[in-house]
């Protein structure tokens, strides 16, 4: 089949039922190969590809999408991640 296959990952890693090492990472893939990540520890951009390394120092000059990333640690990865631990919990 013809066509191209663009994609993000989007995964939220932690350790402790505090949450407190939450970590947000994000994955951006052309036709399955990933040519950038992004890591809320690190707080920018990284390229892995010479595209990805394009796209990603353009990325990284824009501020409100790095907090916007920054902050998906809050509002996205301790939203859902206490979410599911309480579905697991009550289930148990």
């Amino acid at each position: 089949a013809d066509g191209f296959y663009q994609y993000q990952a989007t995964e939220c890693v932690y350790s402790t039922s505090d949450y407190s090492d939450m970590v947000f990472l994000l994955s951006m893939s052309f036709n399955k190969d990933v040519y950038a990540l992004y890591n809320s520890t690190v707080g920018k951009f990284v390229g892995l590809t010479e595209y990805g390394v394009k796209q990603a120092e353009y990325w990284n000059k824009d501020q409100a999408r790095l907090q916007q990333q920054k902050a998906a640690v809050d509002t996205f990865c301790r939203p859902n991640a206490q979410n599911a631990d309480s579905a697991v919990r009550d289930k148990a």
